[in-house]
């Protein structure tokens, strides 16, 4: 068995080089087992020392020069060797517990796309509302959530890889593309409960609590149509770090 963990990446020299320590570590998950690993980071047309960085972690560099987090993921599973894929954002810190229990998960044969409930590094109000929500809609909803989603490799491409006409909610698009080949196959999307992940609040203090529930009042009115348009989803996209 070996896995291929993925961590897309645009503009992010200040919190990478945590993640790659921390998923380094956390790959004792896997090789304790036997299994091998490989780390790839997806370079998403970035201008500050990503790539650099990345190389001096310890991971293979993909670049993809059209920046969109669906076509990043794509563009780094094209290049994976693993038998299962495990895609972690670059603001994102695993621990080896949360590692072992996706290959547990892999290693039961039961399960044909995984996710799990989020973590926020610095709690306060809106960070704690909108995570408990999420966690909630992803448990419910079987959605593996965007930050950390594994997947096997064959199936992920028999499916078509990321949506690329979406620049937000591919992994919602994902999910649900997921669940006829689930049904088909026997095995499920499981959404790991135990061992939460822990990302970044960074946003939550980056923009103000007006910018989301536009984006959302906007969303829903518009039946999704800012989820194709790159200048709606600018909390995504506009480079504030």
């Amino acid at each position: 068995m070996k896995i291929s963990v993925i961590i897309p990446a645009f503009n992010e020299e200040k919190l990478l080089p945590a993640t790659l320590v921390a998923v380094q570590t956390a790959m004792a998950g896997f090789t304790e087992r036997g299994w091998a690993t490989e780390l790839l980071v997806c370079d998403n047309n970035s201008t500050d020392r990503t790539a650099e960085l990345a190389r001096a972690g310890g991971a293979k560099v993909i670049f993809e020069p059209m920046n969109q987090i669906a076509r990043a993921r794509n563009a780094a599973v094209a290049h994976a060797t693993g038998d299962w894929v495990l895609i972690l954002d670059a603001d994102s810190r695993p621990g080896v517990e949360i590692f072992r229990d996706v290959a547990t998960a892999i290693a039961s044969g039961q399960c044909i796309l995984g996710g799990t409930k989020l973590q926020p590094d610095e709690v306060y109000f809106t960070s704690w509302f909108v995570y408990l929500i999420w966690n909630g809609m992803s448990r419910w909803r079987r959605w593996a959530t965007g930050p950390f989603i594994f997947c096997e490799t064959a199936v992920f491409r028999q499916l078509g890889g990321f949506n690329e006409r979406l620049y937000s909610s591919e992994d919602i698009d994902f999910s649900l593309r997921m669940r006829p080949l689930a049904r088909q196959s026997g095995r499920k999307i499981l959404i790991l409960r135990e061992h939460p992940l822990v990302t970044s609040a960074r946003k939550f203090k980056l923009y103000r609590r007006r910018d989301y529930v536009k984006f959302l009042v906007k969303t829903l009115f518009t039946g999704g149509r800012t989820l194709t348009n790159k200048a709606d989803c600018y909390t995504w996209y506009d480079g504030r770090r």
